[in-house]
């Protein structure tokens, strides 16, 4: 397939900005696959598509103040942006530099820590502090929010891109499905007898990577960090899993092809892919030639997407992680 397939046109100004004044307040763009219906709804009423038939899977991972300022001996100042926490002192990461430093430097970042570049690793360069890391980044790091949103990150970004539910320390980026909820939605959920189940999926800085290959089988998706408790196996059996998020599908389905439910995962999924477990996923709407617009694609079909996108830029929904929800249901 061809990266064009996966291209669209969206007016600026329906990429969100800012979060909806109340977490659940987005609209939901209801598609069916196997019929290629499509209903305008609220996601309010996500409580009434759900019964004691459907296991709900969250991503429990928590945001990191992820991005780094700081200044080269020679003061020049970077951009570092966490990629991954290596231990308590070194992180991988990408760097927004005028002239790379090489392995060795010394460099200033925050409000005074040290740190030295120890070598590359392909984009990602590897440094190490002299104080911990997660103390660096609590103290001196900004929220990570997404190159697609303009404005510099503020007191509602700390609260409003993290989720309610977040617990474990490890993401660079926000698992957005899960963005719309809060804790009254998930009461009414099971009050409706559906299960609500947690994996934990760490999202890295290649969420934003671009796919430049033209043959789209060509790309190679970045790794990340997952894990899935034997009371989350146990929940899903004997029902409808609705998967919140991508990160919640690529963790269940990568499980399910490597018998693993731990480990690291490079999935990429596209069209053509064979899900073996998630039946409904609940998703954003995503960025053009992006993997996570082919990863939709592969669940509810390229064209059902291409007119459920359509419908959501006439219709003039909000795109992205602001943005508003889409529930899929998949085609058997």
């Amino acid at each position: 397939m061809k990266l064009a397939d996966f291209d669209y046109l969206l007016p600026a100004k329906l990429i969100a900005q800012h979060p909806a004044r109340e977490r659940s307040a987005s609209r939901l763009l209801h598609l069916d696959a196997a019929s290629g219906v499509l209903r305008d709804l609220a996601f309010t009423d996500l409580p009434g598509l759900v019964d004691a038939r459907d296991a709900l899977v969250l991503n429990d991972t928590r945001v990191i103040k992820a991005r780094l300022y700081g200044a080269k001996a020679s003061g020049g100042r970077f951009e570092f942006f966490v990629e991954r926490i290596l231990g308590e002192h070194a992180a991988l990461g990408l760097m927004r530099v005028s002239h790379p430093p090489r392995p060795g430097a010394r460099l200033s970042v925050g409000d005074g820590v040290a740190a030295e570049v120890l070598g590359r690793e392909g984009e990602l360069y590897h440094l190490r502090f002299n104080e911990s890391v997660a103390t660096v980044l609590e103290r001196c790091g900004s929220v990570p929010l997404p190159p697609y949103i303009t404005h510099a990150p503020g007191p509602e970004d700390a609260v409003r891109y993290q989720t309610v539910f977040a617990e474990r320390p490890g993401a660079v980026a926000a698992p957005t499905a899960g963005l719309h909820f809060d804790l009254d939605m998930l009461k009414r959920i099971q009050a409706k007898g559906a299960a609500v189940a947690k994996i934990t999926l760490h999202v890295g800085a290649g969420t934003f990577q671009p796919v430049r290959s033209e043959e789209i089988e060509a790309h190679r998706m970045h790794r990340e960090r997952y894990e899935i408790p034997a009371a989350t196996s146990a929940a899903l059996t004997g029902r409808r899993v609705l998967a919140v998020g991508t990160t919640s599908l690529r963790a269940l389905e990568s499980a399910a092809l490597t018998g693993k439910p731990s480990g690291e995962t490079g999935l990429f999924i596209y069209p053509g892919f064979r899900f073996q477990v998630v039946d409904r996923l609940l998703t954003n709407f995503h960025l053009p030639k992006s993997s996570l617009l082919m990863l939709v694609a592969a669940f509810a079909g390229l064209e059902n997407i291409r007119r459920a996108y359509a419908h959501a830029i006439e219709r003039r929904y909000r795109f992205f992680s602001y943005g508003d929800a889409m529930l899929i249901e998949r085609a058997r």
